[in-house]
């Protein structure tokens, strides 16, 4: 079963770090994504860029688009990753050892119902 592991941060507190504390995050985020890769359960995952660059579609016919960020919430969907395991019991371990290295982070685990992997997303640089 497919699920999704959504990352909810506070941005303003992420942005605040300096360069040296977000490559420290990471460097230990990706030994759990590296793990996660070697046991074959990890799909696509994603750093989101800052809410202040999004937009919402939205409202019928061709919809309206807003500028972001879209909620009123104190965190925001920061990040995401697609995992496969067996169970929700699984899938929730997994997100607690991303918690254990990011403990201000929120975590969401939900049931994919759809996976299209899509077309691999190399930079248009590189073609």
């Amino acid at each position: 079963m497919y699920y999704a592991i959504l990352a909810y941060h506070e941005e303003g507190v992420v942005e605040s770090w300096t360069k040296e504390e977000d490559a420290a995050l990471m460097t230990e985020l990706l030994q759990i994504n590296d793990r996660l890769v070697q046991e074959k359960s990890l799909g696509p995952a994603a750093r989101l860029g800052s809410t202040q660059g999004a937009v919402t579609l939205r409202g019928k016919g061709a919809g309206i688009v807003t500028d972001g960020p879209f909620a009123e919430t104190k965190e925001q969907l920061l990040g995401f990753y697609v995992v496969d395991f067996p169970t929700l019991e699984a899938a929730v371990a997994a997100a607690r050892d991303l918690r254990r290295v990011n403990p201000t982070a929120v975590y969401e685990i939900r049931p994919i119902s759809l996976y299209i992997p899509g077309a691999s997303l190399a930079s248009r640089d590189e073609e």
